[in-house]
């Protein structure tokens, strides 16, 4: 058995929600380690949808320990509404359950500085969803941060609230021409939430540890994808937290040498929500058939999601930054009707300047590798690799042998492109509906 992380391999929506929830199976601890709830993980289970923004997916399966570690931003009243909204349903959500007391808190000034600083960004904008992410992780790293732990001292929660208030309170008012928000009712407010979370607080660096030192199977669950990593994604049009590998370190409290291997999941195209440089778009008829067959509508906000070819650049990149150890191929079945499909192999790119990337002033270069400045994306074509499609359903197949061959040929040129092995292949949205060549977990 191992301990496995897994991890986006794209823009994040890439279906880690089900893939999480398949592998639980075999788990014995599901933890979260970054993000807030702008993360959308939806699973369906006869054919009932859940969508989850901050529980771990690990939630809807018995005797399953889940843990919100201390790279997660909370917003508490969101999380509450998770948790009643769980239990409305009939999920068991008590002593199976853990919230890291060092995670920091989305206050409401977050929301409002999120949504203001968007809004004077006019076309600038980066796309957020809204919920205060980015500003609750600024305060992290200016150390002004108010964590779960301040909670349950209201002294220090009133002092740390009275300091930052002062200076958002100003800032709300001068520049961005709001009302200012009121700090009792946001300590009266954040004091119920308190009462309400404290039974889920805990040392969950400790805890993890611990089991982990018993034998126990860990699966770590990220959010969004590598190429949303505020260090090694398309920067700025980035999420605010570690999304590759690395921030399952950070985030939870974990040793590299704890980690047994990196699923990385992928969609058998792709998408992105949000603005940002996105070289295989299809803004045409195809990409909007692919948005509606598979669904490409935002878990978290609902915003059509940006449909496009298979970029293997990105790919190559995601793989560099993670070291997969597998890839779980998703969606397989929105490519049914495709005729031909196109995979991106390397951009096309023409330098406007002497410098830069490539030295040839007005020629166009090959680059096999994604470009770090986005200024430098926004400019690449793709050049692609067409494949014949297979024009027959794959919907619900359960094993390799069953493809469509043009199907299997397709999942052969990706594992070959990449050079990592194909672990699972989803062939719908449904649990079972997936093709499984290997488990991660069951090594």
């Amino acid at each position: 058995m191992a301990n496995i992380a897994v991890i986006g391999a794209q823009w994040g929506d890439e279906g880690k929600g089900k893939i999480v929830d398949l592998l639980t199976e075999d788990a014995d601890v599901i933890a979260r380690c970054q993000g807030g709830h702008n993360a959308g993980h939806t699973v369906v289970i006869n054919n009932k949808k859940f969508i989850l923004h901050l529980v771990p997916s690990g939630i809807l399966h018995k005797n399953k320990t889940c843990i919100i570690g201390n790279g997660v931003v909370i917003d508490p009243k969101a999380l509450i509404a998770e948790i009643e909204g769980l239990k409305k349903e009939g999920i068991h959500v008590g002593k199976n359950l853990f919230i890291s007391e060092n995670a920091h808190l989305i206050m409401p000034y977050h929301v409002a500085l999120d949504q203001e600083c968007e809004k004077a960004k006019g076309s600038k904008k980066i796309g957020t969803t809204g919920r205060g992410i980015g500003p609750a992780y600024i305060d992290k790293v200016a150390r002004s941060g108010i964590r779960m732990r301040d909670l349950f001292n209201s002294g220090v929660f009133k002092e740390k609230l009275k300091v930052n208030l002062s200076d958002i309170n100003y800032l709300l008012e001068n520049k961005y021409r709001i009302k200012k928000l009121s700090p009792e009712k946001i300590y009266a407010d954040y004091m119920k939430y308190a009462r309400y979370l404290s039974p889920f607080v805990a040392d969950t660096v400790v805890l993890i540890n611990k089991l982990m030192a018993k034998g126990k199977e860990v699966l770590f669950e990220g959010a969004q994808g590598t190429l949303l990593d505020v260090d090694h994604g398309t920067y700025p049009y980035v999420t605010s937290s570690s999304a590759s590998v690395g921030g399952v370190c950070t985030g939870l409290g974990v040793a590299p040498t704890k980690i047994d291997g990196v699923l990385g999941v992928m969609k058998a195209y792709t998408t992105r929500v949000g603005a940002g440089p996105f070289p295989t778009e299809l803004t045409d008829n195809l990409g909007a058939a692919l948005r509606e067959r598979g669904g490409e509508y935002g878990a978290t906000t609902g915003r059509p999601r940006r449909c496009g070819w298979l970029d293997a650049v990105g790919l190559r990149h995601a793989v560099r930054i993670n070291g997969f150890t597998g890839l779980a191929v998703t969606k397989l079945d929105v490519l049914d009707e495709a005729e031909k499909i196109k995979v991106c192999i390397a951009y096309k790119y023409k330098n406007p300047y002497p410098t830069c990337i490539c030295s040839r002033k007005g020629k166009a270069c090959r680059l096999q590798e994604m470009p770090h400045s986005v200024s430098v994306l926004e400019r690449c074509e793709p050049i692609y690799k067409e494949l014949d499609g297979w024009r027959k359903s794959t919907v619900g197949i359960t094993r390799l042998k069953d493809l469509p061959g043009q199907a299997r040929a397709y999942i052969d040129y990706i594992k070959n492109l990449l050079n990592v092995k194909i672990d699972l292949i989803s062939t719908g949205q449904k649990r079972d509906e997936v093709i499984v060549l290997r488990n991660p977990i069951r090594r």
